[in-house]
């Protein structure tokens, strides 16, 4: 799981090009700590993300970053 979200906030960092709030964050973030730090740290938020999506049932909203 944890090599899956690596690669997912990799992808988001490198070639998704749609804009998101969780996207900016990471890429402001890369400017300061450095891609893999910040690809570390964008895996960790989409994790979290993810667990409060499945627990509370709401969906995505890219504007925002969070769930719904």
């Amino acid at each position: 799981m944890r090599a899956l979200l690596y690669e997912a906030a990799t992808v988001m960092l490198t070639r998704v090009r749609s804009d998101s709030a969780l996207r900016s964050w990471g890429l402001k973030l890369k400017e300061k700590v450095g891609f893999k730090r910040a690809a570390v740290a964008l895996a960790r938020k989409l994790a979290v993300v993810m667990h409060a999506m499945w627990r509370d049932g709401r969906v995505f909203d890219p504007a925002t970053g969070a769930p719904t």
